[in-house]
């Protein structure tokens, strides 16, 4: 019964209905090869939002991935413009490099100044966004002006799966393991669950929601060239309001909050709902506009679910802590 219970295994299972019915209008829908489509599709949301699981669970959020995805994208465009020949593994790590520093001032005035974290995404979200103008003068940079190599990595296909659904792969594992196998891992939800225990348990908190940050970053930058190479094109607005859809997920995901439970899996799969959702709207005849409402709606509904499971486990454990007493 514990099982039939799991957060995970009902939004499989409503992923699955939601197949079924979409499947009723389009049996295209659900074949292997427009199936791997999808996961391809929703591999950038997948990768920011496991980077905001780990924001979230500390208690925090980061409004400015998606400002942080198209800063680096762009930084990344314009190398690879300026010096075509460069190896793409080199501008990668500039991507990661550069997402993981933007996290960082992110981090450095949560943990060090104490402003609150969604004050301080919302003025990064816009500095970032800010910053990409004064660089480019509101230029775009276009496919003709990317080299080959730069635009081919995610675009390259192993085992009949895109490159880019191959890293959304890797980054599920590694976060898998950093959050279940690790110290930091452990810190993230000591942190999100009881603050003021973890700090008597020798746990700096502002420093661990400053590493939260900083892998949030991290994964934005990564996603960034990703995004600019898959797409060839870059611009100021790229993935603008894409922030909506990465709390969504999270949330939809059973990520609570207020911090401290929620699982990669659970991420993992609230974005493959919303990215089902999204691919399934115009075969359906709905207005992609709908999907703004779809997420706003998804994340009160599942905002509700997991107050009332948190309050529901909090009794739980208060019982546990009794009765060990």
């Amino acid at each position: 019964m514990t099982i039939l219970k799991s957060r995970e295994v009902i939004l499989l299972g409503a992923i699955l209905v939601l197949l079924a019915l979409i499947s009723t209008r389009f049996v295209g829908f659900i074949a292997p090869k427009n199936l791997v489509n999808v996961f391809n599709d929703t591999s950038p949301l997948i990768i920011l939002a496991l980077g905001q699981m780990v924001v979230i669970l500390t208690r925090c959020i980061d409004l400015s991935v998606a400002a942080n995805l198209a800063l680096t994208g762009m930084i990344c465009a314009m190398i690879n413009v300026s010096t075509p020949g460069l190896p793409v593994s080199v501008i990668i790590m500039v991507a990661v490099s550069i997402g993981a520093f933007l996290g960082a001032i992110n981090g450095l005035l949560v943990w060090k100044l104490d402003i609150p974290p969604i004050v301080v995404t919302l003025g990064t979200m816009t500095i970032f966004r800010g910053v990409i103008f004064l660089l480019t003068d509101g230029q775009w940079i276009n496919a003709h002006e990317m080299s080959t190599a730069f635009t081919g990595v995610p675009r390259g296909v192993i085992f009949g799966i895109p490159v880019l659904g191959w890293i959304a792969i890797a980054i599920v594992v590694i976060m898998a393991l950093v959050m279940s196998r690790t110290t930091l891992g452990r810190a993230f939800y000591a942190v999100g669950g009881n603050p003021h225990a973890a700090v008597y348990t020798g746990i700096n908190v502002g420093r661990t929601q400053f590493f939260a940050f900083v892998i949030s970053g991290a994964l934005a930058g990564l996603t960034g060239y990703l995004w600019i190479a898959r797409y060839a094109v870059a611009y100021v607005d790229i993935a603008g309001g894409f922030e909506l859809d990465v709390v969504a997920a999270c949330v939809i995901g059973g990520i609570s909050i207020a911090g401290g439970s929620g699982t990669v899996i659970g991420t993992l799969l609230g974005a493959l709902f919303l990215g089902v959702v999204k691919n399934a709207l115009p075969v359906v005849d709905i207005s992609p506009f709908w999907q703004l409402a779809i997420s706003g709606a998804a994340i009160i509904i599942a905002v509700t679910f997991n107050s009332r499971a948190g309050r529901t486990k909090g009794r739980v454990i208060l019982k546990s802590a009794e009765v060990t007493q």
